[in-house]
């Protein structure tokens, strides 16, 4: 950062931070006691789609990584598309492992970066409900290393629970490196794994 950016008072950006998802399983305990919320098992990795022979290279190797795990109980890990363009590589494991969960997801980001596609990579997601059936997704900025919570309305609308999300966010604080710009609270709409 040179002279010229500290006078007109542009800050660096804060990179990504792939380890800061292996805090999912201890906000996870959080979350329950503090809202009820538990992991559903599901969880995503969303980039921006990617074209050519390298890039499937890439995702046959993640796929490969992920598939030869024994303890996915016959759920691969599928590739999909969201009606906004954009690629989810979404895995699924039991509620109980969201550990394993979240090992797939940094194993996915990781190869994805290594392979030189981290400019690509947007967003990680965790999914949660409560026993009444709401969703939520805790959701990780890769470009930014934060996370931040998005609570869909079970009306099947695209509304968000807004007052869900700042319940999560004040009892996450101490958990997580929470967004602190809440317009960059992005809605992840018809999110796999959410």
């Amino acid at each position: 950062m040179g002279l010229l950016d500290i006078l007109l008072g542009r800050t660096k950006p804060v990179g990504a931070d792939l380890d800061r998802l292996f805090a999912l399983p201890s906000a996870a305990v959080t979350l329950e006691a503090a809202a009820g919320f538990t992991p559903t098992g599901q969880g995503a990795v969303c980039f921006a789609t990617v074209e050519g022979a390298a890039f499937e290279q890439s995702h046959r190797e993640v796929q490969a990584l992920l598939d030869a795990d024994t303890d996915r109980d016959g759920r691969p890990v599928e590739l999909r598309q969201d009606d906004y363009g954009y690629s989810w590589l979404v895995s699924r494991r039991s509620p109980d492992q969201l550990s394993a969960l979240v090992n797939d997801l940094h194993a996915v980001n990781s190869q994805l970066e290594v392979n030189g596609f981290g400019p690509q990579l947007l967003c990680s997601l965790a999914g949660f409900e409560d026993r009444s059936g709401r969703r939520l997704a805790l959701v990780y900025l890769y470009k930014r290393g934060t996370f931040y919570p998005f609570a869909p309305l079970p009306d099947g609308t695209e509304r968000r629970d807004n007052p869900l999300e700042l319940q999560v966010r004040a009892a996450l604080s101490g958990d997580l490196r929470l967004e602190p710009d809440l317009g960059r609270w992005f809605p992840v709409w018809g999110a796999p794994g959410l």
